[in-house]
């Protein structure tokens, strides 16, 4: 009887230390970081987009309708 005491009160003490360094281990990410990295996507993703904008309606689309209209307006 004893040494089945023993056994559920060793255990219990190894549950009670999991649990204690589970608590205290601070070893993973934060939520402050991650939502940092989610964040700096977010804003590279749109400075992306924005220059992929300008560059098409500067440059490409221009020159695209002029095709299209030269296209439709062919007198030949």
């Amino acid at each position: 009887m004893k040494k089945m005491i023993n056994k559920v009160t060793h255990k219990a003490n190894m549950l009670a230390i999991k649990a204690k360094m589970a608590l205290t281990n601070n070893h993973a990410e934060g939520f402050v970081d991650t939502a940092i990295k989610i964040l700096m996507a977010v804003v590279i993703g749109a400075l992306v987009l924005a220059g992929l904008y300008m560059l098409f309606d500067k440059t490409v689309l221009p020159t695209l309708v002029q095709r299209i209209k030269d296209m439709f307006n062919y007198a030949g």
